[in-house]
């Protein structure tokens, strides 16, 4: 085959060339890229919510009887027996600082010191670098508290019993619990993914009826109650407890937010309130937001227990150290609950005299023991509303609890009684409450009055 006549171009031919295809190609109209088609859909609302129409509805009620929001009232400064609130002073039961400890001299002191040696945060996960000597102080005094070998602290009440439980069980594992438990047992239940059921609060046939026919399938199985409800201030029989959770291999866990300092002759709970040997309980819990004056919870019992969740629950592993000033402050306050029993004798007299009384005056108590927490029930969560909107208009700060936190005819005012009361400020509690109630039953309020109005 002939060989091509085409002739060679040149290097700088082929360089001008190259340049003037360059030139054409810019010299074109540039397209705009294609924008992605909309398809339409908005992102979902806030107020689409579940609950959202029925907060917003509260709210409207509210507006329409006049009535202040009784939740997040500001304070101006510590809130004990007694409040300040917008410069006011009044009578205050919806603070449970038991024994007085929040603005004990010396606990303030310690905070202080803290402050001073350790800086505010631990500045890190403990297991990394925030462990600090108060934490390691801190969680052997509340092991000695409990009389067992270990305890690990967290930065949350809430979140203590969250990612503990949702870490110890495991989907194929049963969970039963009273049906008055705290909402933090039932998520932490939930995220654990094992099976759940309630048996009828304080109803110990029932939880062996499920324990009976359902325990034997389970791998593991965990029984949770409190050591004082919160909301009715009674408590379980822990004798009868032991009993049960030794005769179908079951864990046993105590929830002891609320009665760390109100049960037992020397404040240590329900174990020492009914004299049994605390490592019969697998798994206490507590929190230092109440007698103990701070902020955050624990989980005490045997060391292997404690061994374990220090190293594999996310709420631990994955969360800063708790503040050492609050962890000092946790101490001192351990300290004093024992080096001053005085506090723990009259908070549970405190308790008794004020149930007694309103018991005298006619109004429902519920089932409570008058172990410091005391609700007043009435019913329907408008009037709850109402009464505890009157009750501060004459000097007397009691939050009402209503639907959804309790189911809507169990609304109550809920009165936390601590050692610092006097029995002049509970007798006046009890006629303002009578008062005010016997106002209301004579004449109901109703949205629909008000509305017609």
């Amino acid at each position: 085959m002939a060989k091509s006549d085409k002739k060679k171009l040149s290097k700088d031919e082929r360089l001008n060339a190259l340049g003037s295809v360059r030139r054409a190609k810019s010299a074109l109209p540039k397209q705009k890229p294609e924008k992605p088609k909309s398809t339409g859909v908005a992102a979902p609302k806030f107020a689409e919510l579940p609950g959202f129409k029925e907060i917003r509805l509260q709210k409207a009620a509210a507006d329409l009887l006049q009535i202040k929001n009784p939740f997040f009232r500001a304070h101006d400064g510590r809130a004990g027996a007694t409040t300040q609130i917008d410069g006011e002073t009044y009578l205050n039961f919806s603070s449970y600082d038991y024994l007085g400890l929040n603005g004990h001299r010396k606990v303030q002191e310690a905070a202080k010191a803290a402050v001073d040696h350790y800086g505010i945060s631990a500045s890190a996960s403990r297991v990394v670098a925030g462990e600090r000597v108060i934490h390691t102080d801190l969680e052997q005094l509340i092991a000695q508290m409990h009389g067992v070998e270990s305890s690990v602290a967290f930065v949350s009440g809430h979140a203590t019993n969250v990612t503990s439980i949702g870490q110890l069980m495991q989907p194929e594992d049963l969970i039963v619990h009273d049906s008055y438990i705290h909402n933090s047992i039932v998520t932490g239940a939930k995220l654990s993914g094992a099976v759940r059921q309630s048996f009828p609060h304080n109803n110990l046939d029932a939880l062996e009826n499920i324990l009976e026919l359902r325990a034997h399938k389970h791998p593991r199985t965990l029984i949770v109650v409190e050591g004082v409800y919160s909301m009715d201030g009674d408590f379980p029989d822990l004798p009868r407890l032991v009993e049960i959770k030794k005769k179908y291999g079951a864990w046993l866990m105590i929830d002891e937010a609320h009665s760390i300092g109100i049960l037992g002759k020397t404040g240590r709970g329900i174990a020492e309130h009914f004299q049994i040997d605390p490592t019969e309980v697998d798994i206490w819990m507590g929190t230092f937001s109440k007698t103990l004056a701070g902020c955050g919870g624990y989980i005490a019992g045997c060391s292997d227990l404690v061994d374990y969740l220090k190293l594999t629950a996310s709420g631990f592993v994955f969360s800063v150290g708790i503040a050492p000033p609050i962890a000092a402050a946790v101490c001192e306050a351990v300290r004093l609950m024992k080096a001053e029993p005085h506090r723990v004798e009259a908070v549970q007299s405190n308790g008794k005299y004020f149930l007694d009384k309103a018991q005298a005056a006619g109004l429902d108590t519920g089932v409570s023991q008058g172990c410091a927490v005391v609700p007043i029930m009435v019913g329907d969560s408008l009037k709850a509303t109402v009464l505890a909107a009157r009750l501060l208009d004459r000097g007397l700060n009691a939050l009402p609890i209503i639907y959804p936190a309790v189911p809507e005819k169990s609304a109550r005012l809920r009165f936390f009684i601590t050692s610092e009361h006097t029995e002049a400020q509970l007798d006046q509690a009890i006629e303002l409450i009578s008062d005010e109630i016997s106002n209301y039953d004579s004449n109901p309020v109703s949205i629909q009055q008000v509305m017609s109005a």
